[in-house]
């Protein structure tokens, strides 16, 4: 684990993903999913599981989504299933979206060292934005990758792949936080350590698909003690 963050030797950039990474949003897309599954009769109208939607929508696009849940539904039915579904999500993440414990410090450490940032994200744009305008990180970014705009989204490193083209790093040289299966994958697809926000139940299935390190919230030690080993000299600048 520590090589493979320790490899980046020089840190440039930092790539964050944002749902369940940046923000406790899992709730909110469970509430919204579940309601409008229940609305159209999915699975005879019986609620789904937290387990359900961790295994089968975490991390994943509405198009994929809408793959998996509706094989048969042409387009346009699934188009306004999903803007129905992120209204109410939109919704609900306005009521009560909340930063991933030490986040906020975090962010600060990588202005203050002026490092590059995008957040790379397989969320619908309007919603991506939403999210970090509610943790008050819009004039952080520099920009905000989704799977829309490329033509493969996570697991494919395309997301990854486009972010560090726009901000002009190198994939040597910047780390990439994550919490999905497919979010890690596409970070290591791209070429680079990712560190995973992850329970220790889902621990062991991160590290199995690549994660360099996986942290409980972003004011773990372990992060601190890996960062710590970096060269982040870069002029200063505000978060």
């Amino acid at each position: 684990m520590e090589s493979a963050i320790g490899r980046v030797a020089s840190l440039e950039a930092v790539l964050f993903d944002i749902d369940g990474t940046m923000a406790i949003s899992d709730p909110f897309h469970h509430r919204a999913t579940s309601e409008m599954l229940i609305k159209v009769g999915y699975n005879d109208g019986v609620p789904i599981t937290h387990e359900f939607g961790m295994t089968h929508m975490a991390g994943r696009s509405n198009e994929q989504i809408g793959q998996f849940l509706f094989p048969d539904w042409d387009q346009g039915r699934l188009d306004a299933f999903f803007a129905e579904k992120e209204a109410l999500f939109a919704r609900y993440a306005g009521e009560g979206l909340k930063e991933i414990a030490g986040l906020t410090a975090l962010c600060r450490w990588a202005g203050e060292r002026g490092l590059k940032r995008a957040a790379v994200t397989n969320a619908p744009r309007a919603n991506a934005e939403l999210m970090i305008s509610i943790l008050g990180l819009s004039d952080f970014f520099q920009l905000v990758v989704t799977g829309e705009d490329c033509e493969r989204s996570k697991p494919f490193p395309d997301p990854y792949l486009r972010a560090l083209d726009l901000l002009g790093a190198s994939p040597d040289h910047t780390l990439v936080f994550e919490d999905s299966t497919i979010g890690v994958q596409a970070g290591v697809a791209a070429g680079m350590p990712v560190i995973a926000i992850a329970d220790e139940n889902r621990e062991g299935k991160l590290l199995t698909v690549g994660a360099s390190l996986v942290i409980r919230d972003y004011r773990d030690p372990k992060l601190w003690a890996e960062l710590g080993k970096l060269d982040t000299t870069r002029p200063r600048e505000s978060c």
